[in-house]
């Protein structure tokens, strides 16, 4: 059942990222999943499904409700989304350096809300095309543990540029002939 959430929540996010509630929604799960990698503890299979299921809900509900205040929701989505971005990355690689993994975290949030804060329809876009292929190739994971390492760095590459294909209009638009 998990791994199947993951990767729904991921592929919705890839087709409807620029969507702000599908958006929060997606870094919500994706920064539960970081924090399930940053505390091994909580390996409960409740709490495995609960901590992102919780947390997408919430990102959900909180970016739903603040479309008056847009921007300032942008800039903590961009922040928990490098953030997300980062901890997915270590988590993938299955690279732990304990504290720094913090730190490494921090500053991917600082990077994501700089992204945001000056290209913000290309910032989500490309973001939720990363947060979604990280959630699907997580999910994917469970199942297939050989997509760890390299094989799973190309799956993401590969599906964030589809994510990023579809929302930026990039894909499917054929060309007006002469």
């Amino acid at each position: 059942m998990f791994p199947i959430l993951v990767i729904a929540i991921g592929l919705a996010v890839l087709v409807l990222g620029k969507r702000l509630a599908v958006l929060g929604a997606a870094v919500g799960a994706l920064f539960g999943l970081g924090i399930l990698h940053l505390f091994p503890e909580l390996s409960s299979p409740v709490l495995v499904i609960a901590i992102p299921l919780v947390l997408a809900v919430i990102g959900f509900f909180i970016t739903s409700f603040a479309k008056g205040i847009v921007t300032i929701v942008l800039l903590v989505i961009g922040a928990l989304a490098g953030a997300a971005i980062m901890l997915g990355l270590l988590d993938l690689f299955g690279i732990n350096f304990g504290l720094l993994d913090w730190l490494l975290a921090v500053v991917g949030g600082v990077i994501g809300m700089m992204l945001v804060s000056k290209f913000k329809e290309w910032t989500l876009i490309i973001l939720s095309g990363l947060i979604g292929a990280l959630l699907i190739t997580r999910g994917l994971t469970i199942w297939l543990p050989f997509l760890q390492g390299l094989i799973g760095t190309l799956l993401v590459i590969v599906l964030a540029g589809v994510g990023i294909a579809l929302q930026g209009g990039l894909a499917g638009k054929p060309k007006a002939g002469a």
